[in-house]
Order: C-alpha cells, then sequence, then structure tokens
C-alpha cells in the first residue's frame, strides 16, 4: 500500500491463531488461516507504524462476496473509538504498548458465514488508503446462545459440530449392521471445499452477491448444500447410481468415507464424482454442514416409502408369485434409506418447530425446480403438519405412509392383498453421542405405530395435504393402470386372513453358502383349510428393485383345524452366485391363495453376512508407528485371486492405503498386517474395504483411542 508520510499504518498483524482457535473450537482446522465462530469475540494483535495520537483512531472493515455492501450485510466498517450498540460488528481495545495494540473483535451472532477480507485504516486529518491486514473465515456458532444454530449440550456439540468419523447404518430392518464412515471435516483443503461448494451453486452464480447476503441463515445455506451436494441441476459433488453398474467411476460401496470424494471433485474442476447412494450423499452433507459449523447427525429410516405421487400411501402392484410389477408400481419402499437431521431454530415456522431438521441430498424428487429435500421440521412431520416449509410430505410419507399391495389380474382388474410386510419407517436410527451404539430415535418423527394418536396424525397429513376438511368430502386419486380410487377407500385395510405365514431362516445366511428357510404357515381357524402357495425370490437392489429372479415354485399345503405347517426352501450358491450385487440383498415372497378366496402376502428380506475383524496390536501413540492386523475368511467355495483391502482413517494414516491381499483358497481365513502412524490424538476410526471379482465387498472398522505422546 502507498504509505502516506507522517501517516501511522499497521504494519503487521498476530491473529493469534491457536489462542482463537482454542476459544472458538476451531483448532482442528488446518493451516494458517484463522477460523472463528460468529457472535463470538476473537482477538488481534496488530503492530503500528508509530503510536496513534489523539484523535487517531482504526477503521476497520470487513467483506465477504462479490459487491460486497452494508446493506447486505455482506460488509461492516467499524472502529474504535465510537463503540456504537446499533452497530453489527463491534471493537475494543484490550491493551496498548508504544507500538502494539491488542483488540477484540466481536461478529454479530447472525452474521454471514464465509471467507472475510480485513482492511484497516487509520482516521486522521489526511486522507489514507485502507491496509489489508488478510482473510479470516466465519463460520456458524452452535456454541452461542445468540446463534440461530445454537445447541445446549456440551456432548452434542462434541459429537454433532466436532466429531470427524461416525457410522451409518445399512442393512434390513432385522438385520441392521453398522458402517465406519470418516467425515473428516478438519482434513486439508476440506474447509476452502466446502466454502467453494457454496459458490458453485445456481443461486450463487446467478445472483453473487444476492446469494451471499442469504448465508446468515441456516435454512437457506443447508437447503443450498442439499442442492449440490448431488450432480442433478447443477456440477454438484457426487453423481447418483442405482442400476449396480459402475463403469468409469467407483462403486458406492467403496467409499469409506467424504475427504476422497470432496478432493476428487474439487481437483477435477467440479466435475461430479462417480458414483454415490443414500448413505454417500448422506456422509457428505454432514461432512460439509459440520465443518460450516452446524450440528448435523446421519440418519437411517428402515423400510423406507418412496411416495413418487405425493399421497401418502405406497401402492405395490404384484402377479400370482408376489413378484413386484415395476411398469405399474410408481411407489416404492427401499429396504433402508439414509438422510441427515441439522439443528436450528425455524424463524420461519416460529419456535415449536425448533430443533432437528431433515436434510436429504439423495435426489429423489424435485423441490421448487431443484432436487433437495428439506429443511423439514422433525416435530412437524411428528405432528402431520406436512403444509410448512420444506417439503413436509414427501419426509412425511418415507416414514409413514400407509403400505398397499394390490394383486394385478391379467384381465388389468386388481385386487387388494393382505400383507404382513412391516410399517414404513421402523427402527430409525442414529449414532449414540460419545458411543458407537445405535440409538433408536423412531418416536421422534411417529407415534408408537397403531395407536390412536398415530392414526389421528396420518388422517390429518392426509386434510393438511388434500384440503379434506369436510368428514363426508371425498377425494379422487389417481393411480397407475386405474380410473382413480377414492382415498377413504386407500385407507381402509385389507381384510386380515384366516392363515397365517411367515419366512424362518434355518442357517445363517453366509455369503458363499446355500440358502436354507421354511415358509411356516398356521391355520388360525378350527376347520380344515387349502392353501395354494406360489414362491418366488429374486437378488435385489437395496432399493428393493429386483435383478434377477432365483427361485419360481408352487405348493399345495393342507392345514388341519389350528395346524401349523413348514414349506422347506433351499436356494443354492449357483442360484444366486451370478446375480448378487453388491448390496447383498434377496428378497422372497410367497403369495398364498387360501379358502374362501382370502390372499396373503409374505416377503422376507435376507442380507448375507460375511466376516472381517480388525486388531491394534499395541498402544497407539501420536508420531508412533503401530501394527495393525486384519483377519478376513474367503466366504466362497472357491479359490479366489486379486483381492485389493482399502485402509482409511482421518488421523491415523494419509489418504487410502491400498494393500494386496495373496490369493485364498476356498473358506480359508488369513490374516494382512500394515503399520500407521496416528497424528491425531484421541478416539480416531479406521475403516477397512475387502474388495474383490469374486465377490460383493466386506467392511469393517474399529475406533482406536490414540494417546498423546509423552
Amino acid at each position: 500500500m502507498e504509505e502516506v508520510t507522517s501517516g501511522v499504518r499497521v504494519t503487521e498483524v498476530d491473529w493469534h491463531s491457536r489462542k482463537n482457535g482454542a476459544a472458538h473450537h476451531t483448532q482442528e482446522y488446518p493451516g494458517p488461516e484463522l477460523v472463528v465462530r460468529r457472535g463470538q469475540v476473537f482477538t488481534l494483535r496488530l503492530e503500528l507504524s508509530r503510536p496513534l495520537e489523539d484523535p487517531e483512531t482504526i477503521i476497520f472493515t470487513v467483506e465477504t462476496g462479490p459487491q460486497a455492501s452494508e446493506d447486505c450485510h455482506t460488509k461492516a466498517v467499524f472502529q474504535i473509538s465510537e463503540p456504537d450498540v446499533g452497530q453489527n460488528w463491534t471493537v475494543v481495545e484490550e491493551a496498548q504498548t508504544e507500538n502494539t495494540m491488542t483488540v477484540s473483535i466481536t461478529s454479530p451472532p447472525n452474521a454471514v458465514i464465509g471467507r472475510y477480507l480485513m482492511r484497516t485504516r487509520v482516521s486522521s486529518r489526511r486522507k489514507q488508503n485502507d491496509r489489508k491486514l488478510g482473510e479470516f473465515v466465519l463460520l456458524f456458532n452452535p456454541w452461542c446462545p445468540e446463534d440461530d444454530v445454537f445447541l445446549d449440550s456440551e456432548e452434542e456439540r462434541q459429537e454433532y459440530v466436532l466429531n470427524d468419523s461416525g457410522i451409518i447404518f445399512r442393512g434390513v430392518e432385522k438385520h441392521i449392521r453398522a458402517q465406519g464412515w470418516n467425515y473428516g471435516q478438519f482434513e486439508e483443503e476440506i474447509l476452502n471445499i466446502c466454502l467453494s461448494i457454496l459458490d458453485r451453486s445456481p443461486l450463487h452464480q446467478n445472483d453473487p452477491a444476492t446469494d451471499v447476503s442469504h448465508r446468515h441463515d441456516p435454512i437457506y445455506v443447508t437447503r443450498a448444500i442439499s442442492a449440490m451436494v448431488n450432480s442433478n441441476n447443477d456440477r454438484g459433488v457426487v453423481q447418483g447410481q442405482w442400476q449396480g453398474k459402475y463403469g468409469g467411476g467407483t462403486s458406492p460401496l467403496h467409499w469409506s468415507g467424504s475427504v476422497a470424494i470432496l478432493h476428487k471433485w474439487f481437483k477435477g474442476r467440479f466435475k461430479p464424482v462417480k458414483y454415490g447412494q443414500c448413505w454417500v450423499f448422506a456422509g457428505v452433507m454432514c461432512t460439509v454442514l459440520r465443518c460450516l459449523g452446524i450440528a448435523t447427525r446421519v440418519v437411517s429410516n428402515f423400510n423406507s416409502a418412496h411416495d413418487t405421487d405425493r399421497n401418502l400411501s405406497v401402492d405395490k402392484y404384484v402377479d400370482s408369485f408376489g413378484r413386484t410389477l415395476e411398469d405399474l408400481t410408481e411407489d416404492s419402499m427401499w429396504n433402508f434409506h439414509v438422510w441427515n437431521e441439522s439443528w436450528f431454530a425455524r424463524r420461519d415456522l416460529g419456535p415449536s418447530y425448533n430443533g432437528w431438521q431433515v436434510l436429504d441430498a439423495t435426489p429423489q424428487e424435485e423441490s421448487e425446480g431443484m432436487f433437495r429435500c428439506g429443511p423439514a421440521s422433525v416435530t412437524a412431520i411428528r405432528e402431520g403438519d406436512v403444509h410448512l416449509a420444506h417439503d413436509g410430505p414427501f419426509v412425511f410419507a418415507e416414514v409413514n405412509a400407509d403400505y398397499i399391495t394390490w394383486l394385478w389380474h391379467e384381465d388389468e382388474s386388481r385386487e387388494r392383498v393382505y400383507s404382513d410386510t412391516k410399517k414404513i419407517g421402523s427402527c430409525i436410527s442414529t449414532k449414540a453421542v460419545g458411543s458407537d451404539s445405535r440409538v433408536d430415535i423412531t418416536g421422534l418423527y411417529k407415534y408408537p405405530e397403531g395407536s390412536r394418536k398415530e392414526r389421528q396424525v396420518y388422517r390429518k397429513a392426509v386434510r393438511k395435504l388434500f384440503g379434506v376438511e369436510a368428514p363426508r368430502r371425498r377425494t379422487r386419486v389417481r393411480r397407475a393402470g386405474s380410473r382413480g380410487l377414492w382415498r377413504e377407500d386407500l385407507m381402509e385395510p385389507a381384510t386380515k386372513p384366516s392363515v397365517t405365514g411367515k419366512f424362518k431362516m434355518l442357517e445363517p445366511p453366509m455369503l458363499g453358502h446355500d440358502l436354507r428357510l421354511a415358509l411356516c404357515l398356521a391355520n388360525l381357524t378350527s376347520r380344515a383349510q387349502r392353501v395354494r402357495v406360489n414362491l418366488s425370490g429374486a437378488t435385489i437392489l437395496y432399493t428393493r428393485r429386483p435383478v434377477a429372479e432365483i427361485l419360481h415354485e408352487s405348493h399345495t399345503v393342507r392345514l388341519g383345524p389350528e395346524e401349523e405347517k413348514k414349506i422347506p426352501i433351499t436356494i443354492s450358491y449357483s442360484q444366486y452366485k451370478e446375480d448378487l450385487t453388491e448390496d447383498k440383498k434377496i428378497l422372497l415372497a410367497a403369495m398364498c391363495f387360501v379358502t374362501k378366496g382370502e390372499k396373503l402376502l409374505v416377503e422376507k428380506d435376507i442380507t448375507l453376512e460375511d466376516f472381517i475383524t480388525i486388531k491394534v496390536l499395541g498402544p497407539a501413540v501420536v508420531g508412533v508407528e503401530v501394527v495393525v492386523k486384519v483377519t478376513l475368511i474367503n466366504p466362497l467355495l472357491e479359490r479366489v485371486e486379486d483381492c485389493v483391502l482399502m485402509v482409511e482413517g482421518s488421523g491415523l494414516l494419509q489418504g487410502q492405503l491400498s494393500i494386496d491381499v495373496p490369493s485364498l483358497e476356498p473358506q480359508e481365513k488369513a490374516s494382512v498386517q500394515f503399520s500407521i502412524t496416528p497424528s491425531k490424538s484421541g478416539p480416531r476410526q479406521l475403516q477397512v474395504d475387502l474388495i474383490s471379482p469374486h465377490f460383493p465387498d466386506v467392511k469393517g472398522f474399529v475406533v482406536i483411542h490414540v494417546a498423546t505422546a509423552k
């Protein structure tokens, strides 16, 4: 900067990065740049070219984004000598020596978040140019009671803001499995990438100044991130793929965390990363929002509805073998679906809707012209207030739609079938605070299934959505292949049949082995009954979309009064081997035709199990090499080669480690050893992923408690 003769100027600034980082819980962010949270004081020490003379004072300017202005709250000018209560930003002089001055600056708790440029000049009679001091990053502040994202629990702030690893639950309702995930929000360049995600948004590209001015609002920011984590409508981070074909990219199951994905997107000049599915979108979104300072967690919903026509029911059309007719079935029920919850106030809805808000970056349906979902208040979902912003009907259906099965006849007529499929939205799960256990949070989303209150809420949601206030007024609903149904007809349950059915596993379903199970039928009446059973089985994706049929057979069973009988079923490995997807899932269906025309559909989702264990051989200490032993089993009855072990873990190793595994004999147990050198203390998560061309991937993780070097 041009120097003014005898004018005083700031020659140097000490950002007190370590002290401010500790006070603002930002010390984990790497690099020299100051990172602070809004609504909280931070300290700077300024070196001056000479002592200030009365009435000289230092004037500060902070600004963010293009065309920064005070009207848009993206620029602030403030000074020491006149601390005005009406100003947004304030500065207080803490200490002064001859040529140095320590000042404390406080940003408002509703300041725009992002990267700021700070300038100073000294007020005097002489005209003086602003001097650029440097840049700093301002984040949301869950520790500040006046911030909309305030979370009043230190334990929860540690978990939902500062924890850089976590657990994502997948599988099926009866067999929930934990997968480790490396959020890595404090890894090199991640903060910069998260800020650039906002700058790549169409909202920013179309009107940069207005977009930045809205970044004070967690509702606006989370909605923008929800759209940008998927690549639909924009050059967002992750491209979805649900067809089981991952050519030209990485299978969603091979990602162990967000860091590699975000780096790839950034270094690839914002080209979408191939490929993701729901847990990948949720994992990346959690990284971005925790990085920006919003308390966020990953939530898994089992038996999750995808209600395409927004009528709060999921209609499944099946043939006489219980197979889904995909050309007629527009709605679907996924084995599981994963989304996020973030914690903040809803100034747009009122304080009763503050707290956890559902956000979903998986591109399923458009919301106001873009593939995004939320924030939808969890409280609003539980109470059936589906008319409130944003995307309430879609989220309500995911957890509480009515599930209706229709038998489609060859003459194109249909008949409602009693189905024993479990209710939509069960075992809604998230990682516990401070431990790796699973917490069931279904009660936050809905009242107990089948209770009077839950039915009241469902009817309330239907009224809110369709505007059906008068009890006798009927609403026409369009359906696939139909002339329409009355909404009240959809709410009437099918008649419960006089025979019950249930699939029961006779042996644990192990990958590479034959499946042995039985269909157990029970006559509930005191009269004999004949039951014709059509069995079908298919390998499926986790969205329950069938891949290939592996079972097709019929049986006729005579049941005496109150008699139970079992139909044994065996599916050999050779039957499912070629068509099993990486999801390792099989869906069995039994369509039962009972005397007197009753019909019953029994279904079972099977996830094949595998084996991997991880053991740390010795104490883990920062800067000290330690050996890790991974034990695995070839699940197949044949020799396999070309297996690779992928290893990842924030604070444990740099990037990903790839280890070739020696060839494995049929069902051979083998061990692989490698060394890691932890760089950060505390609980650290190590993920391992066994990848093979011969069988679907096998994952495992372990939490390693790393001590500080003495």
